[in-house]
C-alpha cells in the first residue's frame, strides 16, 4: 500500500447524527490523488467544501467538527479513522445534513460499506508525515505526545471513576488488518448520569443503545455488553487515529495519550505543524531511495500496512 487509494465507486449511507438526532444521507464519491478527504453540505446553497485537514477543524467539544457556522459537518472522527485505517487517501463527501452518521457507534459499518464497495488504487504515491522530534501538548492532567517511531503506534491511557471502566491502557500497533479486527468494531460510550447535561447543551439528542455504550452507575445497560473487555480504551484508539488522519498523510510516530480528547488531539496536530524541524513530509516513492540518515528514522523503517 504505498500507492494512494480511493473508493472504486460511489457508495451511499442513511443514518442518525448522535448529536444532532438528525437523519442523514452520505454519499462518497471516488477522487483523484492529492484531492484528500473532502466534504460538501448539499443542504446548504452554494456551500464551499469543507477539505478534512487540521486547519478546518473547527468545534472539538464531545467530537470532532470540520469547518464554523452553518457550513460544519459534526462528528467526522469514525469516518475519518476507517478511511485513515483501511488506507484510503481520496473521497469527496457530499453530505445533506450537519453531521455525519453514527451507525452503530463504532466504524464497523463503514468498514463493511467499503470493503463491500471496493479500493481502487491510484498511480501516484502516498506520503509519509515522518516525526522527527517530539512534540507535547498538555491541559491541565491531560496531555498528550507525538514521538518519532519507524511505523504509527499509539499508547493511550483512559481514566473514569466507573466501576467498569476505571484506568485503561493500550499499546496499538496499526496495520490495516490490526485495526479493522481490533479497533473498528469499538463504540463510543457515555453515562446515564450525563445524558441530561448533554441534552441540555444541544448534544446526545440521537444516542441511543442501538450507537453508544451506555452506563448506569453501576454496569453496561446495553443488553449485548461488550464487544471487548476493553472496549472504552479501544474505542479512544479509534477516535485519536480519526483526528491524526487529519495531518493528511499516513504518519510514521507514535502518539502517546493521557486522558485525551478531541480538542487536545487538534491542539498536537497544530503545534506540530507549528514546529517545522518536528517532521518531515516524505513520499513513498522516495522512502527507498532516501538513506535512513538523511531520513534520521530508527533502522528498520517499515511503514505499518498489510
Amino acid at each position: 500500500m504505498l500507492h494512494q487509494r480511493t473508493l472504486a465507486k460511489k457508495v451511499s449511507v442513511t443514518g442518525i447524527g448522535i448529536h444532532s438526532g438528525k437523519k442523514v444521507t452520505l454519499d462518497l464519491y471516488p477522487a483523484v490523488a492529492d484531492f484528500g478527504i473532502q466534504f460538501k453540505r448539499i443542504d446548504i446553497e452554494e456551500a464551499c467544501p469543507i477539505k478534512a485537514t487540521v486547519e478546518t477543524v473547527g468545534a472539538t467539544e464531545n467530537n470532532t467538527t470540520l469547518g464554523e457556522g452553518e457550513n460544519s459537518v459534526h462528528t467526522v472522527e469514525h469516518l475519518l479513522s476507517v478511511l485513515y485505517g483501511l488506507g484510503i487517501d481520496n473521497v469527496y463527501c457530499e453530505i445533506n445534513g450537519p453531521e455525519v452518521p453514527i451507525m452503530d457507534g463504532s466504524g464497523a459499518s463503514f468498514v463493511f460499506l467499503f470493503r463491500e464497495t471496493g479500493i481502487a488504487t491510484l498511480s501516484a504515491s502516498k506520503k509519509f508525515f515522518v516525526i522527527l522530534e517530539p512534540v507535547t501538548v498538555q491541559v491541565g492532567d491531560k496531555w498528550a505526545a507525538i514521538c518519532p517511531s519507524s511505523k504509527l503506534t499509539i499508547e493511550s491511557t483512559i481514566v473514569f471513576s466507573h466501576p467498569m471502566i476505571q484506568e485503561q491502557k493500550i499499546n496499538f500497533d496499526f496495520t490495516c488488518e490490526n485495526f479493522i479486527n481490533n479497533i473498528s468494531r469499538s463504540r463510543t460510550f457515555g453515562l446515564l448520569s450525563d445524558v441530561d447535561r448533554l441534552k441540555r447543551r444541544g448534544l446526545a439528542k440521537g444516542g441511543s443503545l442501538d450507537n453508544c455504550i451506555v452506563l448506569d452507575d453501576f454496569k453496561v445497560v446495553n443488553p449485548e455488553g461488550l464487544r471487548f473487555q476493553d472496549e472504552f480504551i479501544r474505542h479512544k484508539v479509534l477516535d485519536v487515529i480519526g483526528d491524526i488522519s487529519l495531518l493528511g498523510h499516513d504518519i510514521a510516530g507514535k502518539v502517546i495519550t493521557y486522558k485525551s480528547g478531541h480538542n487536545l488531539h487538534n491542539l498536537l496536530c497544530k503545534k506540530l505543524l507549528r514546529t517545522p524541524s518536528a517532521f518531515e513530509i516524505v513520499s513513498a516513492s522516495s522512502l527507498e531511495k532516501e538513506t535512513l540518515d538523511t531520513l534520521r528514522l530508527p533502522s528498520g523503517l517499515v511503514p505499518g500496512f498489510i
